[in-house]
């Protein structure tokens, strides 16, 4: 099956790395126009130069952070009045590691402002030529927690929960315009997000990072972690017009971790 983005404008958040960054370079090679988005741009322009320019594409990149939505909001915009936009992929990191009762009010007001609040900022700029061209695919990169809450994810948990239903909701809104709104739910990811939970727990138990990464392994009947290639794999297809009759769903990609149905 071939996977034809050609004549497509795909905005991919969160692009300067990890799984932003091999989505928006899978985008590419199958024929779409990417604009990266990301808040470090020396980052942005390293990506740039990876992305396939096969098809005659015109790649390019915004510089925006979501803790920062004003300024979100006027860097998309500006792009969008000027652009039309086909694909929004919605990717950011997730609020940091711990105990929902020990966190701040603060963290969860910063959490949905970069989740929730950035989320719908980029859908409403992008909604307006996904309607005329009848077309639209919103893809939101969140995690397998709104399936079954992850130990010591408390904010992260609250938040991706609040991103799966506000992305449900659009769903139901948008799919008469011929627009799609789909979550994909990455499992344990070879990333440096993953790098970093890995050292977390191996500080709390006591263990060294490989023996904290071989516990979590165990977890995973697939007995590994995911390349981020494999999540892009989810991601592309979803955007594409071979899953144009999937919408509003959750897709754990995740090795079978996920226990409940």
């Amino acid at each position: 099956m071939e996977i034809n983005l050609h004549n497509k404008t795909a905005l991919v958040c969160g692009s300067s790395a990890g799984i932003g960054k091999v989505t928006a370079q899978q985008f590419a090679s199958a024929g779409a126009r990417v604009i990266l988005l990301a808040r470090n741009e020396d980052k942005l322009k390293d990506v740039l130069k990876t992305l396939d320019q096969s098809h005659g594409q015109n790649h390019d990149y915004l510089v925006a952070d979501f803790s920062k939505p004003d300024e979100l909001s006027d860097v998309i915009n500006a792009f969008a009045k000027a652009n039309p936009i086909h694909i929004l992929i919605n990717n950011t990191g997730g609020p940091a590691a711990g105990w929902l009762i020990d966190a701040e009010v603060s963290a969860l007001e910063s959490g949905f402002t970069q989740h929730i609040k950035c989320n719908q900022i980029l859908a409403k700029a992008c909604f307006p030529s996904m309607k005329e061209a009848g077309y639209g695919r919103i893809i939101n990169i969140i995690s397998t927690s709104v399936k079954a809450p992850i130990d010591f994810l408390g904010v992260s948990n609250v938040i991706r929960g609040a991103v799966a239903n506000w992305a449900k909701t659009l769903s139901n809104e948008l799919g008469p315009h011929g627009i799609t709104v789909n979550n994909v739910l990455p499992g344990f990811t070879a990333t440096e997000r993953l790098d970093a939970i890995i050292k977390g727990k191996a500080q709390r138990a006591n263990h060294s990072e490989d023996e904290a990464a071989a516990i979590m392994k165990s977890y995973v009947p697939v007995r590994r972690f995911a390349e981020a290639d494999e999540v892009a794999n989810a991601i592309t297809f979803l955007a594409s017009e071979k899953a144009s009759y999937i919408n509003g769903i959750n897709l754990p990609v995740d090795g079978g971790r996920t226990k409940s149905l």
